[in-house]
Parts: C-alpha cells; structure tokens; sequence
C-alpha cells in the first residue's frame, strides 16, 4: 500500500536528514548566505542612499531652481578655443529680484572660497569651510534652518555689515555647547558678529552643507578675490505645480536683463531641483539594478553548489531510498522529501544572509543616512529567491532520487 506523507512530515524528515548531516548542512547554507548577504547588504544600503537624497532633496524642496552663469564661466567653442560667458553681475541679479513677480522667495548668492579657516579665540575650523553671501531668503531656498540666533536683518544686508550665521560644523568645533550668539569670529582675515546658527543639515548636501559661513551679499562682494564675480540666483517657487511655467518667466525676464536678442541663445542655465533629484534617482536605480545583478549572480554559483551537495547526497543515500520505497514510499514521496529537504536547507542560509546582509548593509546606511534601514519589499524578495533557488537546485537529485529501482538501490553499498 503506498505511503503518502504530510508537508509537516516531509520537513520533519528534511530536518533529521539536516541534523544528521550538519557539516555539509552549515556549508551548504553558507554559500545561500553570502549571496542572499551581498544581495540584501548592497540593496540595504542602496536604499539608505535613497532615503538619505530624498529627505535632503524635499528639505531643500523640490519646487526650487537656480540661475548660475552657464558652464561655470568657461566652455570651448568651435575648433577647441575657450569660450567665456559673461558673469551675472550684481546688478542683474538684483533686477531679476525686483523685477520677477510670481509668488516666490528669491535670493542672491555668491560663493567666494571653500578653503577658509574660521577662528574663535585659539580654536580655530579646517581650512575647508565654505564662504557664502546671500540675503535674507537663503535659509528658504537653500532648505536650512536656524537652530539658535536669528536671519539677517534689513539694515545689515543693505549696509554689509560684519555679522555672520554659522554651520553646525562650525559651531561644534568652535563652540561646543557654548552659545556663539553676539561672539566675534574671524571669518579668514575679517572680524565677524555671530548672529544665527544653522541646524544640522549634512555636509554632502547644499552649498557647503554644515561646513559653511552665511554672510550679507554686499560683504562678500567687497571680500571677494575675482574683480568680476558671478552671481547666482535661487528661487523657491510658492506653487509647486507651477515650477514649470514659472521657469520658463525667469528665463524670458532673465534673458530680457541680460540685453539678449530672441535669436540668441540664452548665456546662462536654469537648474531645476526636481531635475537633479530625478537624474540621482535614475543613477540609484542603475545601482539598484547592478547591485540585484551581482546579488544574482552571487546566489546562481550557490544555486550550482546546492545542486552538487544534493546529488552527492542523493548517492549517499541510495540505500535509505531504497528502504523507503521498499515499505510503500512512492516517487512522489521521495522527490518532495529532496526538494523540500533542499528549500529549507536554502531557508535556513537565506535567513543567516537576511540578518548578515542587514548588518552589512546598514553599516553604511545608518553613516550615510543617520536611520537604521529596513528593506521589507527586498527582504521579502531574498525569502521568494531561496524558495525558487531550493526548487531549482533540489529538482534534478529528487527526480533522480524517486527514479531509483527499489531493488537496485537496496543492493547498494
């Protein structure tokens, strides 16, 4: 009378079978945990990426773009000789300001050294800090907030006067937890009056991040070393859906600042914040997608190795099989036996993999991003992959297995 078995059975059996065999079992399951570990360790830490970018591109805001001087003041025309753009002058910058009615929060910014060296008494920053002018709007479109202090007042922009707000950056290694409102810092070789602080905002991200000095544009403008700097215009438009028309007004009123003709083309750029977020999220999806890929090819040499050690343990069993069969055991018995013998084995270094890749994974995400990463949709992933890998690798030795003659596989010794 055939034999039939449960799928309780069938992963009882599997599991005395494993424990029977725990070296062979361990290293099995090894080789399925180091590629489920540099599957889900590499996507982890992808999306750690991910989420870092997106929460400092929605601080910035996404309803945001940036006037610049085109190509950074230098391209090459025809026949490889260098071509200079005019610079946006002040003048022009202030214009656009005045001049540009939509509903929107406009500053005027100049950069003018990301090597300075910030002093407070004998404590002094590394030569890395980054020197901005701007006015009273930079806060809103460069996505910061003040954490001590207050913005620029009417009186100082208009005048230049010598008062600064600080990076984060700056403030811990200047002050600690000192307040540093209304304390003089030497900015360079210019003496300075704190008046604000930034919140933490990242150093990758921003102009300067929390490696950075605010100061009023008219003060920059007379510190700065170029006799002709560039401007560069943020904007922060009020109504996100309207992003699109409201750059296409800046660029005509821009264009019309500049004295361009309407057959020229423009000889400055516009940047939009959503295009830049979606060119880093099409770069991370091209990581996404190498990342899988190497995680695959990782798990298809485990598929192999799996496949191996079930076949060598498919002949070391011959006997047992034949015992099995011999007392009613049916080939369908046997071949479920094997495969789900070869899944749980797959399970077991999956789940090994799931918890090393995690660990892995967030070594760099919780770095990058400051928050310990779960990644549920590839974690579920990962769990299918070594169901499929286990039924992959355990069908040919269970089909070989239920195919044993009964008779000669209890002659075997």
């Amino acid at each position: 009378m055939p034999v039939k078995t449960t799928l309780r059975e069938n992963i009882s059996i599997a599991l005395q079978s494993i424990a029977g065999n725990r070296l062979r079992t361990a290293l099995t399951s090894l080789i399925i945990a180091i590629g489920i570990m540099a599957l889900v360790g590499i996507l982890t830490a992808i999306e750690g990426i991910k989420q870092y970018t997106n929460d400092a591109f929605s601080r910035l805001g996404a309803n945001s773009f940036t006037i610049q001087n085109r190509g950074s003041g230098v391209n090459f025309g025809q026949g490889g000789r260098r071509k200079f753009y005019p610079v946006i002058r002040y003048d022009q910058a202030q214009r656009f300001k005045t001049q540009y009615k939509l509903p929107a929060l406009v500053s005027i910014n100049l950069g003018i050294g990301g090597t300075a060296v910030v002093k407070y008494g004998s404590a002094k920053t590394n030569p890395n800090i980054n020197i901005t002018g701007t006015n009273e709007n930079y806060i809103h479109t460069n996505g910061y907030k003040l954490a001590l202090g207050r913005n620029f007042s009417e009186s100082e922009l208009l005048y230049g006067a010598n008062v600064v707000i600080i990076g984060s950056e700056v403030k811990n290694k200047l002050f600690g937890n000192i307040d540093p409102i209304n304390k003089f810092v030497f900015v360079g070789s210019s003496k300075f009056r704190i008046i604000g602080a930034f919140e933490s905002k990242g150093s990758g991200m921003g102009s300067g991040g929390d490696r950075m000095v605010a100061i009023p544009i008219l003060k920059a403008k007379q510190m700065a070393t170029t006799a002709k700097p560039s401007f560069e215009i943020a904007v922060m438009v009020t109504n996100g859906s309207a992003l699109t028309a409201s750059t296409s007004e800046a660029e005509a009123l821009f264009r019309n600042i500049r004295g361009l003709h309407v057959t020229k083309p423009s000889n400055f750029e516009i940047l939009r914040s959503d295009s830049m977020q979606q060119q880093l999220a099409g770069q991370l999806t091209g990581m996404t997608v190498a990342g899988f890929g190497i995680g695959i090819i990782t798990l298809i040499g485990a598929a192999i190795g799996l496949m191996n050690i079930m076949l060598v343990s498919v002949t070391e069993r011959t006997r047992e099989i034949g015992i099995r069969k011999a007392i009613g055991a049916t080939p369908s018995v046997i071949r479920k036996q094997f495969l789900i013998e070869a899944i749980v084995i797959c399970l077991i270094g999956g789940i090994g993999g799931i918890i090393l890749g995690m660990a892995a994974g967030n070594l760099i995400a919780v770095q990058i991003s400051g928050q310990f990463i779960v990644p549920w949709l590839w974690l579920f992933c990962a769990i299918a992959l070594c169901t499929l890998i286990g039924l992959g690798s355990g069908f040919y030795p269970a089909k070989k297995a239920a195919k044993l003659d009964p008779v000669e596989a209890l002659r075997y010794e």
